[in-house]
């Protein structure tokens, strides 16, 4: 019998045997897809015009969607500080007395979806008018002033969609000596409309040009294939697996997809730092406060991140497509 001391020796030899030779896999593993990595970075500088080229091409399909994208998530910025700043106007009947309308201007502001009520004296606001409209003038044929007391409404950020308004407006309409309720949100909605449209219009460009770069990128591994074909059919020959054939032209599409990327990335800095100038004279204008927005670092990761999920997936196709049609049989005349 084996002694318990030299079994558990044994085992342990084993188990050292097996780490060991479990570590040395998978550094030749690693090693081997840096290999492979490098070569293929190699082949493309080796032909700098073609590839550059092709990231130019990737680059722009890339930057237009994220551009727009950017674009539309600023202007929903811009729409949303003018939703938030929306008020209301009430018009107390013209005969109420100034202790009617603070009355009026405390029952509303009393309501839990009120944030703010300003009441404008019918007087302070015929002054106001006389100076801004520069008709004293005239305004001193009329007999009395025309200008009934007005309550600035100011909503709760829960009550300003399009539902809590017009709650908003059926309760102050139904408070006795309420004349009119004015609010204008008319424009705003066609403008959130029109986003929106143009939200899913770029949407479907994003799709269809991320599909543009996966056929480009698809063609050029395409063509890569065809033109190391002697060396897949020896590379099958020698009884290469598929995974290690088809592993070099994966690598090539990743790394288009990277420098496409990194193509986009610099176009869009540059295009949103040429347009901030004017951008912000615009702005400036027309008293806003509508500015454009560029990717930042995260935005600008995950960009190229999924460029090269792009370039990856269309040297997968293109290599699942053209691969199977190259077989040894071609050089034994099998």
């Amino acid at each position: 019998m084996v002694p318990e001391s030299q079994r558990k020796h044994e085992v342990s030899r084993g188990a050292r045997v097996s780490r060991s030779a479990g570590r040395q896999l998978m550094e030749g593993y690693v090693n081997h897809h840096r290999k492979v990595a490098r070569d293929s970075a190699e082949r493309l500088w080796r032909s700098p015009v073609a590839s550059l080229m092709t990231w130019a091409v990737i680059g722009v399909a890339l930057a237009l969607p994220v551009a727009l994208l950017l674009l539309l998530s600023s202007l929903e910025g811009v729409s949303a500080g003018w939703d938030s700043s929306a008020r209301l106007t009430a018009y107390v009947e013209l005969e109420s007395p100034l202790e009617d309308a603070e009355a009026i201007a405390g029952r509303v502001a009393s309501d839990g979806r009120i944030d703010a009520v300003e009441l404008v004296n019918r007087d302070d606001a015929f002054r106001e008018f006389r100076v801004s409209s520069g008709l004293e003038d005239a305004l001193d044929f009329l007999d009395e002033n025309p200008l009934p007391h007005a309550l600035l409404i100011t909503p709760e950020a829960s009550a300003r969609s399009e539902a809590g308004m017009q709650g908003l407006i059926r309760f102050i309409e139904a408070i006795e000596g309420i004349e009119r309720v004015q609010v204008d949100l008319g424009w705003l909605q066609r403008l959130n409309a029109v986003t929106d449209l143009l939200v899913r219009a770029v949407w479907v460009l994003s799709l269809l040009l991320a599909a543009v770069v996966v056929l480009v990128i698809g063609n050029t591994v395409r063509l890569a294939i065809e033109s190391r074909r002697d060396e897949i059919l020896v590379a099958k020959l020698v009884g290469g697996t598929e995974a290690f054939v088809r592993r070099p032209f994966l690598y090539t599409g990743a790394w288009f997809g990277l420098g496409g990327g990194i193509l986009a990335w610099i176009v869009l800095e540059v295009s949103l730092w040429w347009l901030s100038g004017p951008i912000e004279r615009l702005a400036d204008l027309y008293r806003t406060e509508f500015s454009l927005s560029g990717p930042g670092l995260v935005g600008g990761l995950a960009l190229i991140i999924a460029a090269m999920v792009l370039g990856w997936l269309g040297a997968w196709l293109a290599v699942k497509r053209h691969m199977d049609d190259i077989e040894p049989g071609e050089i034994t005349g099998g």
